[in-house]
């Protein structure tokens, strides 16, 4: 069982150390968009975000009777 502890704790010892290895830098841009997003393709996402979401509230009687 101790062995067994003891290889758990270098494994996430190994895991960890590698971790922090790992640096990560976000791409910050000051700079404007190449192309401009249309509103036709904001609202083909907000719709296709909202639109299932507003389908299940306005329906919320339908799914509790069953």
């Amino acid at each position: 069982m101790s062995g067994l502890l003891s290889g758990m704790l270098k494994v996430r010892s190994t895991v960890a150390s590698r971790t922090r290895a790992i640096n990560q830098r976000a791409n910050l841009s000051s700079k404007p968009p190449k192309d401009n997003i249309g509103a036709a393709v904001s609202s083909i996402f907000a719709v296709a975000i909202l639109g299932p979401s507003g389908w299940i509230l306005a329906n919320v009687q339908n799914y509790q009777k069953r």
